[in-house]
């Protein structure tokens, strides 16, 4: 690469982490006036929906409904959208929002003991450190007087990490099954639109539906902007996995938390104790054990690439 294609790259990267990370304030700004997770839920498909067919419409891509192709999109609706998704928004109406962005950072790290039991890698101590110093993280968070005002709810700490949980094995799925030959963009766009079916008829039912129609406050307007960082800094990072490839594109983990931290502080104006600083350099600490290096990676990337 020159080094006008390297600076892009970094710039992409950069960016991107910073759009990634506002979704957890947003995320926190949205719940904060009663909105609850299936009204979210369905909104957040939704407009998903609408900007993955606008990029779908100019890119050109038609959308498959095969059998195998179907199976992809539920699949990826439930494990990538709805049920990870659900977790968090409940979950973020109890943690502060720079907690809930360490909690999302174990996603690379659950990755790699969900890999060893698919059979899709092999033991490494080095990873394996990794894990620990993750779960460590967790244990300061949970810690008696971790937070400012008193002790950080275990539960919902166990609730939020669910959702690191889900898409730790939505990306072991991809690898170990596929994609029914499906691109990045096919597989969100049809996942987005089978997401918001299954989320439509929950918000209805549970009295949570959220009226579109204005006026806005800053929750609907929070949802919508975090549900359009979403959808494009997804598609972003796919083009960044393919462009500069995946041993640098990993890298987003890394700014993803610390935007995170950044726009709790600026936009919501968190601060934290030095033991939840602690368990931030544990977590970082962590994802560098657990990334995958050499050959690994490479695999790793084309699992992104056939998401």
């Amino acid at each position: 690469m020159s080094r006008s294609e390297r600076l892009t790259c970094v710039a992409a990267l950069i960016v991107l982490g910073a759009g990634w990370g506002m979704t957890m304030p947003l995320t926190k700004i949205a719940v904060s006036t009663g909105y609850k997770h299936f009204g979210l839920l369905f909104w957040q498909m939704g407009i998903g929906v609408m900007v993955m067919s606008a990029i779908a419409l100019l890119r050109g891509t038609r959308l498959p409904l095969g059998a195998a192709q179907l199976r992809v999109y539920l699949l990826i609706a439930l494990i990538g959208s709805v049920l990870p998704n659900t977790a968090s928004y409940q979950a973020a109406v109890h943690l502060p929002s720079g907690v809930m962005s360490i909690l999302l950072s174990m996603i690379p790290i659950w990755a790699f003991p969900i890999a060893l039991l698919l059979a899709l890698d092999r033991f490494e101590l080095r990873r394996l450190f990794g894990l620990i110093a993750g779960l460590c993280a967790v244990l300061l968070i949970v810690l008696p007087g971790a937070d400012m005002s008193g002790t950080i709810p275990m539960f919902w700490v166990l609730i939020g990490l669910i959702s690191g949980l889900f898409y730790a094995f939505e990306g072991n799925y991809v690898a170990r099954w596929g994609t029914a030959a499906l691109d990045p963009i096919q597989v969100l766009w049809g996942a987005s639109i089978v997401g918001s079916l299954i989320a439509l008829p929950l918000a209805l039912s549970t009295g949570q539906w959220i009226d579109p129609r204005p006026p806005y406050g800053p929750a609907d307007l929070a949802q919508m902007l975090s549900a359009v960082l979403h959808v494009l800094t997804y598609t972003g990072y796919v083009w960044l996995v393919g462009r500069a490839g995946p041993v640098f594109a990993v890298q987003i983990s890394y700014l993803v938390t610390l935007f995170g931290i950044l726009w709790a502080k600026l936009v919501l104006d968190e601060a934290y104790p030095p033991v939840i600083w602690g368990a931030l350099a544990l977590m970082m600490l962590g994802m560098y054990l657990v990334q995958p290096r050499g050959k690994a990676a490479l695999d790793e990337g084309r699992a992104m690439r056939d998401t």
